[in-house]
C-alpha cells in the first residue's frame, strides 16, 4: 500500500502549474510551497502538471526546479517528478554509466516484475537511444555471474501469477542445494537459471522448501556460497519474492546505519516505493527496529530535504 496522500478534490493541473510559477517568482524560491504541492500529487497528476507548465510558461518544469533547488532536495524532487518507468530507467542509467556504482541498478532490476521490466526496456531505449542490455554489457564485469544474471533476468519471460507447482519447487530447492552447499565450489549457472526463469511466487515456495529440507534459509545459503554484486542480485530477487516490504526496510536501515547517511539509497527507495508499498515497508521497519521509519529519517536528514521525504512517508504512526 502507498503512503502518498493527495487532496480529496485535487486542484486542476493548470492551477497547480500557476501555484508553482508563483513559488518560483520573486527573490528566492518558496520551497515549502513547492514541496507541499508536489509531494501530494500522484504520478498521473504530476505528468499533467508538467504538460500544463510547459504550455503556460514555455519551459520544462524539471529545468525550472533544477535551477531553483539544489543538493539532495533537488535530486529527490526531480526523481519524484518522473513517471515510474522513466524514473527506474534514469536510476539504472546513472548507476551503470555515470557513477559506476552498480548497487542501484542491481536493486531496481532485481526487484521489478517481468512486465515492469519489459516496459522499462522500451522507455530506456527511447530516453537514452541505447538498449539496456548494451549498457549492462558495457558497464558490468565482462562474463561475470552478476552480468549474466542481470541479462537473463531482464530478457527471460516469467509468469507473474500466484500459481506454484509444488513438485517443481521442491525439486528446485534440491537442485540449488546440490549446486551450492552440497558441493565444493558453487555451480553459479544453476542459480542463474532458476532465479531468472521462475516466478516470484515459485521462488518464495522454493525458499520455504529449502528451509524445511535443510534447516536454514536459502538466503543464508546464498550468503555462504556467493559474494559481491552476484550475491546482492540473488538476495534481492529472493527477498522481493518472499516479502518486498521487509527487504526494502532492511535497505533503508542499512542506508542510515552508522556514521553518515547513504542519501542516494534513501532517496531511491523512498521515492520509488511511496506509490507502491511504503505502508508495508514502514510496518516492517518499526517491527524490526522499534522506532518508526519517519523518526529514523527525521534524525538523519534536515531542512526542506527532510520535509519532502517525510511528506512522502505520510503520517508518523
Amino acid at each position: 500500500m502507498a503512503t502518498l496522500t493527495v487532496p480529496p478534490v485535487p486542484p486542476s493541473p493548470r492551477d497547480d502549474a500557476l501555484q508553482l510559477y508563483r513559488a518560483f517568482k520573486g527573490l528566492g524560491c518558496d520551497t515549502s510551497a513547492v514541496i507541499n504541492l508536489l509531494a501530494h500529487r500522484d504520478a498521473t497528476q504530476r505528468a499533467y502538471i508538467q504538460q500544463e507548465y510547459k504550455t503556460m510558461y514555455s519551459e520544462e518544469l524539471s529545468k525550472r526546479l533544477a535551477s531553483e533547488l539544489s543538493g539532495k532536495l533537488e535530486s529527490a524532487v526531480l526523481l519524484w517528478l518522473k513517471d515510474p518507468a522513466g524514473r527506474d530507467a534514469s536510476i539504472i542509467r546513472k548507476s551503470l554509466v555515470e557513477v559506476r556504482s552498480l548497487e542501484g541498478a542491481t536493486e531496481v532490476i532485481c526487484s521489478r516484475t517481468p512486465s515492469q521490466l519489459q516496459y522499462l526496456k522500451q522507455v530506456y531505449h527511447s530516453l537514452f537511444g541505447v538498449y539496456l542490455e548494451h549498457d549492462i554489457q558495457a558497464n558490468t564485469s565482462p562474463g561475470s555471474d552478476h552480468q549474466k544474471l542481470l541479462l537473463a533476468y531482464i530478457s527471460t519471460p516469467r509468469p507473474e501469477g500466484p500459481e506454484v507447482n509444488r513438485e517443481i519447487a521442491q525439486k528446485d530447492a534440491k537442485v540449488l542445494y546440490k549446486a551450492g552447499e552440497k558441493k565444493l565450489g558453487t555451480d553459479e549457472k544453476t542459480f542463474i537459471h532458476i532465479f531468472s526463469e521462475r516466478s516470484a511466487a515459485h521462488l518464495a515456495a522454493v525458499s520455504a522448501y529449502y528451509h524445511d529440507m535443510y534447516g536454514h534459509s536459502l538466503k543464508k545459503a546464498i550468503k555462504n556460497e556467493t559474494s559481491g554484486l552476484f550475491e546482492l542480485a540473488l538476495l534481492t530477487i529472493v527477498q522481493c519474492a518472499i516479502h518486498p516490504g521487509k527487504y526494502f526496510a532492511k535497505v533503508l536501515h542499512k542506508a542510515m546505519k552508522g556514521l553518515g547517511t547513504d542519501d542516494s539509497t534513501l532517496i531511491r527507495v523512498i521515492v520509488t516505493r511511496t506509490e507502491v508499498d511504503m505502508q508495508y515497508i514502514k510496518a516492517e521497519y518499526s517491527k524490526k527496529h522499534r522506532k518508526t521509519l519517519n523518526d529514523a529519517v527525521h534524525s538523519e536528514t534536515s531542512g526542506h530535504y527532510r520535509a519532502f521525504l517525510l511528506s512522502l512517508l505520510g503520517p508518523n504512526i
